[in-house]
């Protein structure tokens, strides 16, 4: 082996190692062992690797490069001695450059480690990025140098002492959701220290953790934090990837959300946040994006697959030139073939056992399954995670849907998942801005979308549901705006989703009209409570509790700035404390968070159905209204008797009973209470015409008429009936 400085002195390995040997093709990445360190790396049909060390981050190149002469089952590798963690690398693979044939080789580009744990830097966007002469089609190759202009893989030290802190194992029937950006939560946070804000540390300190805590959520979804690529065509707008969905390093925590440093430090610090957090009872579960990368289609950037082996990673159309796009970003990875399988898994199993995070939001799910080109959900993808010890028993969470065709897969993913219900949220948002809901439809998605999950086995658990998520409106701007407004995107306010199902309530945007306002008000905490009551485990979008908005902006993937950042200054305390009250009802009554299926038959403790619908005269629904009626006055009975459900020691686990009154029609309603089998007498606990929650709320009788105002949700509470008796 040959050691070439770039300026094209050569020496001796000798005199610049202590010791090169051949090393182990597992396990992939670089691995420091205390002594030395193990680089190996997958590429099937590669002619020739090579690996590139870098002295510091302003290195614009390398000062030495090794050629990897060692190969075992398409893995290149080799040992180091005496290098030591923070140690900057990368890769040149060499091989046809063709096209038309799929291959991308190209020795000029400096490539990522597919499995680095920590990446360094980001790219400087230069005409080198690319393997063809911009300017030209993508058959001319470009041999410009590229180390200048791209980030560096980073060697890190593995070891770190979790103080025996561990994982909360919070079942999903206690589980309650908070999606959230790492910069976006804590930039504008006055109790996070100005240098910890929108990074990792800040989301650890133990302002945000107490914030956390008080809220009452028991997980926190972390959107992209996997290194990530801000595409130039944004760069170029002054605008950035914001969202972070366009990964480049599957095993690297972002290094833009580092206080700490930018040579591993970025990992250690994420350790400690997640920590921290499991200290405080919360989980972490990441938003990651396993359907595509950062290099695009054809015409994209050479920063690590394409040029490590494209056709080993990607999905090629028949004409090897051009890729299968399911995902709408110019390319798909192939979880078909086995090292990008391998890749996947080891990444997940990265995370769990390394990291410590608790699960997974798949972005795009359906994706994934793909075999060939149709959804096949006993796809090996599925396969091995069911097999795989450690991935198996983390939460797993599908986005279920992509962009190609028959990818809209909601209710359709295999047992042991749960999937985000767009089912669910078009229902609801269409229930309380006065559509055409149909009562069978309310009644499915309020019970956890039997209709979705139990012909599988699945339990309610299966549903997250969301009124809001990061894709589209926040809840202020859900009943703030009938349209988007997404001007400042720089495309003419064409992308983001036209069909919102939201409702203005009477003007587009702020207005100094109190009734449009006192609407919205109410209007909020009707979806925040129809959320919360819901069978199924909630998903809150971060920022909702407090009315932050995005200025009708329902796309902001783009706007690392005011327009997403949230306004801690104008929040509004009396939804937030109308939202913690909420969680604390929902988890200390597990009548609404059932991990069994509703049955509609009697229960024998107390001769009641263990759910019960009624019309606003006091009378139970029959069979003809859940085909027929649309959804506007409900009254719901929920049994807190017999749960079918027992504690972690076998004991049967019962409640409380409660009454739930629906009106989403403008003008009050008077709703007949059931008659005394039910409950003799009722206590008010939310009337959403206000933000209290009272302890001490209006008591009602059986039998009694209960007024609900225009656009409300009344809940009413009675101990169990047996033990009232």
């Amino acid at each position: 082996m040959i050691a070439e400085k770039r300026s094209g002195t050569r020496l001796s390995l000798e005199s610049v190692f202590s010791g090169i040997y051949p090393g182990k093709a597992f396990p992939l990445g670089a691995t420091y062992d205390g002594k030395g360190v193990n680089f190996s790396i997958y590429s099937e049909h590669a002619e020739e690797v090579e690996l590139c060390l870098f002295e510091n981050l302003d290195s614009k190149t390398e000062f030495v490069k090794i050629k990897l002469k060692e190969r075992e089952h398409s893995i290149w590798h080799v040992y180091i001695a005496d290098l030591k963690p923070g140690q900057l690398y990368g890769y040149r693979v060499s091989g046809p450059y063709d096209p038309n044939d799929g291959k991308r080789f190209n020795p000029n580009k400096l490539l990522l480690d597919p499995y680095a744990k920590a990446i360094s830097g980001t790219i400087d966007w230069h005409d080198s990025v690319f393997s063809y002469k911009i300017g030209g089609d993508d058959l001319n190759l470009n041999g410009t140098d590229s180390a200048p202009y791209v980030p560096r893989s980073v060697v890190i030290n593995p070891q770190y002492d979790w103080e025996n802190v561990q994982q909360p194992k919070i079942p999903y029937d206690q589980t309650v959701i908070y999606e959230l950006h790492v910069k976006e939560f804590t930039k504008l946070n006055p109790d996070v220290p100005e240098n910890l804000q929108g990074t990792y540390a800040g989301l650890a300190h133990p302002a945000t953790i107490d914030y956390f805590k008080k809220l009452g959520i028991t997980a926190i979804e972390l959107m992209p934090v996997h290194h990530f690529v801000t595409d130039r065509h944004l760069v170029e707008k002054g605008l950035t990837n914001f969202w972070g969905y366009n990964t480049i390093g599957f095993f690297a925590p972002d290094v833009r959300y580092s206080s700490g440093g930018v040579k591993g430090e970025q990992v250690t610090e994420f350790k400690n946040m997640v920590k921290e957090l499991h200290k405080a009872g919360i989980e972490v579960i990441l938003d990651v994006v396993y359907n595509h990368t950062a290099e695009g289609n054809h015409l994209g950037p050479t920063l690590s697959f394409k040029g490590i082996d494209n056709e080993a990673y990607y999905r090629l159309t028949e004409d090897k030139r051009y890729y299968m796009d399911y995902t709408g970003t110019g390319n798909t990875l192939n979880a078909y073939l086995p090292g990008v399988l391998r890749l996947i898994m080891d990444s997940l199993r990265y995370w769990i056992t390394e990291m410590q995070v608790d699960g997974f939001r798949f972005d795009l799910a359906a994706t994934l399954a793909r075999e060939l080109h149709d959804v096949n959900y006993l796809s090996a993808f599925f396969e091995i995670i069911y097999q795989d010890p450690v991935i198996s028993q983390a939460k797993l969470i599908a986005e279920p849907w992509d962009v190609g065709e028959g990818g809209y897969q909601v209710g359709k993913f295999p047992p042991g998942w749960a999937e985000w219900n767009g089912k669910y949220r078009d229902c609801m948002r269409d229930y309380w801005r006065g559509g055409d809901s149909m009562l069978h439809e309310f009644a499915e998605r309020f019970t956890g979308s039997a209709d979705l999950y139990k012909s599988d086995y699945r339990s309610p658990t299966a549903s997250i549901n969301f009124i809001t998520a990061h894709d589209g409106f926040t809840l202020n701007d859900l009943v703030s705006y009938n349209d988007r407004h997404n001007e400042a995107n720089g495309e003419d306010n064409k992308d983001g989703d036209q069909q919102n199902h939201s409702w203005n309530c009477g003007a587009e945007g702020p207005t100094d009209n109190k009734d449009i306002n006192d609407l919205r008000e109410r209007q909020k905490r009707n979806l925040l409570t129809t959320l919360l009551l819901s069978q199924g485990v909630p998903m809150i979008l971060s920022g909702d509790e407090i009315s932050r908005t995005k200025h009708g902006n329902n796309n902001s993937y783009c706007q690392d700035n005011e327009i997403s950042w949230i306004d801690w200054e104008k929040a509004d305390t009396s939804l937030l404390e109308f939202t913690r009250q909420l969680i604390f009802w929902r988890r200390n009554h597990p009548v609404f968070c059932r991990r069994r299926w509703f049955r509609g038959h009697l229960i024998k403790e107390s001769n009641l159905k263990d759910i019960e619908w009624f019309l606003p005269d006091g009378t139970a629904l029959k069979d003809d209204n859940y085909s027929s009626d649309v959804a506007r006055l409900l009254g719901i009975y929920l049994n807190g008797a017999d749960l079918d459900m027992t504690s972690p020691l076998g004991e049967k686990i019962t409640d409380d009973n409660f009454y739930i009154i629906f009106n989403c029609t403008a003008e009050p309603v008077s709703f007949k209470l059931p008659p005394a089998n039910y409950a003799e007498c009722w206590k008010e606990v939310i009337n959403t015409v206000s933000a209290a929650i009272n302890e001490e709320g209006a008591m009602h009788n059986a039998g009694d008429t209960v007024t609900a105002a225009g656009r409300s949700v009344i809940l009413l509470h009675c101990p169990n009936t047996m033990e009232s008796k």
